[in-house]
């Protein structure tokens, strides 16, 4: 490799390095997190009130498995 080649090499690997400490500093954030607190409560909430009537285990159960669904479509959003 040519020195040319090298600094090039270097300064990509210094781009994507200052991408991954931003996309580190979003994912241990307190906002990311207050976010997901937030719109799992909204959904429990929604969910909760649409079922309330209805005394069905499986109903019930569908509680935990949005609230993954969720955070994981929020999480590729961002």
């Amino acid at each position: 490799m040519k020195i040319k080649e090298i600094e090039q090499e270097i300064e990509n690997i210094k781009k994507r390095n200052k991408r991954v400490e931003l996309d580190k500093k979003w994912e241990t954030c307190w906002t990311r997190k207050i976010c997901i607190c937030i719109l799992t409560y909204m959904v429990v909430i929604i969910y909760s009130y649409v079922i309330r009537n209805f005394d069905n285990i499986f109903l019930s159960s569908l509680v935990p498995v949005i609230r993954i669904y969720i955070i994981n479509f929020i999480i590729k959003i961002y």
